[in-house]
């Protein structure tokens, strides 16, 4: 269904973009009013093009350790130095680690569920565009 949604979209604007579907995360419960997970995998059809693991810097690690003593625009320009040097592959940096999910579809997929508030609504079409921009070329 992905390729198919992403052919027709190729063929009718020209542009080649990537397709997933994603769960709705979790819910909470009504009664014990704990959240709980409503779909154990967060995105159960992607295309090819969203396949792999995140190589990004995380920026809260960097602020509040590699550069705990700066602030304001000497932070920005650290932060920014870091993420223009970053090395091609991040495992086991741990500038890169945390509790973020380690792959790009459960990133996106969970991203996509906190900005649509879909809950028991129904799922919208999420568009995300720019997000693997590097911010930090001028």
């Amino acid at each position: 269904m992905v390729e198919e949604i992403q052919a027709k979209m190729l063929a009718k604007t020209g542009k080649h973009v990537e397709v997933m579907v994603y769960g709705d995360g979790a819910f909470k419960d009504p009664v014990g009013k704990i959240w709980e997970l409503a779909d154990p995998v967060v995105s159960p059809a992607y295309t090819a093009g969203l396949e792999g693991t995140p190589n990004e810097l995380k920026l809260k690690y960097l602020a509040d350790n590699d550069f705990a003593d700066l602030s304001g625009e000497a932070l920005k320009a650290a932060i920014k130095d870091s993420i223009t040097k970053k090395d091609a592959d991040l495992v086991g940096n741990m500038a890169s680690e945390g509790t973020t999910p380690r792959q790009l579809t459960d990133l996106i997929g969970s991203l996509c569920d906190l900005t649509s508030g879909s809950g028991d609504k129904g799922t919208p079409i999420i568009y995300i565009q720019g997000y693997f921009d590097n911010y930090t070329t001028e």
